[in-house]
């Protein structure tokens, strides 16, 4: 049985995939699995992966990034999991380091690498709201996401333990899976660049949604919907839903649209739990994440 399961989500990055792959089968650490989970691709990514040995490659109708990841956990068997976005390579020590890591602290149950960022081929710098720190980074996630999943290495254990990633988002299910872990975990780094992560694309999901604040929002309404949160982390994550949600609104009315629905939300989450006002009607139109809250009860 090997030490760390590599999953690998793909949907139609052939020209991508082929240097994913390559960058996992050179790492200098062995004791690993590859999995490439290809979510309905219609492109020669099937053939670009079958050209290298020791891969596992599984094809299953497009669900979404969320469900081949999870697929790829649940196919997989090391006590250690690696995710990789097909666009994204890493360095040849990068599992080596993190194995190190979590070999010298066994209390630890997840870590992440710093990275190197390219755009268009061009290395960029992060902003400053992007930078990684290590630690109880709950209340600095709740803005935006802090943790890549092509640099993250986590406990099996805990992975099931949150429940995986949530197949119902389109997009921004990874702030969504790491805030849930952050809210009780330390999330460590290793501040050597591991990860070459690549942006710039059409294809990235950023590009493919307007108002990504959506989908975060759906994440904050989760998470104080759990027994998860300290009544300070409950107050952070108010106030961000509560701003997130404004924002939301006054899109929404510059696209000629209704934003009470969002204020609705936002009042329903942060007025000691009491729905008040009652929700308005999603305006005409619009289809939102879905959100497990009780707005929907």
């Amino acid at each position: 049985m090997p030490n760390v399961s590599v999953i690998i989500p793909t949907y139609n990055r052939r020209d991508f995939v082929r240097e994913a792959v390559a960058s996992v089968l050179a790492q200098t650490y062995r004791d690993f699995e590859l999995l490439v989970i290809d979510d309905g691709s219609d492109d020669d990514t099937a053939a670009v992966v079958h050209e290298f040995n020791g891969v596992r490659y599984v094809f299953q109708p497009n669900r979404g990034v969320s469900a081949a990841r999870n697929r790829g956990v649940a196919l997989s068997t090391g006590e250690l999991l690696a995710f990789l976005d097909s666009d994204d390579v890493w360095q040849p020590d990068k599992l080596k380091y993190q194995v190190a890591f979590f070999t010298a602290r066994p209390e630890a149950r997840i870590c992440q690498t710093e990275e190197l960022w390219l755009r268009h081929g061009v290395r960029v710098n992060p902003h400053n709201k992007h930078r990684k720190v290590g630690g109880d980074i709950f209340a600095r996630s709740l803005q935006l996401c802090l943790v890549s999943p092509s640099a993250v290495m986590l406990r099996r254990e805990l992975f099931a333990q949150v429940g995986g990633f949530d197949e119902t988002l389109p997009a921004c299910e990874d702030y969504d899976l790491w805030l849930r872990i952050a809210a009780t975990e330390l999330i460590h780094l290793i501040a050597t660049p591991l990860v070459i992560k690549r942006g710039g694309h059409a294809d990235q999901l950023s590009h493919q949604f307007w108002g990504m604040d959506r989908f975060r929002v759906a994440a904050l309404c989760k998470l104080l919907d759990s027994a998860a949160l300290s009544s300070e982390q409950r107050r952070r994550t108010e106030d961000v839903l509560r701003m997130k949600c404004n924002v939301l609104a006054q899109g929404a009315r510059k696209r000629g649209k209704d934003g009470e629905w969002y204020l609705a939300l936002a009042a329903a989450y942060t007025n000691g739990g009491r729905i008040c006002p009652p929700p308005v009607p999603l305006p005409q139109g619009e289809r939102e994440p879905v959100l497990r809250c009780r707005l929907n009860h």
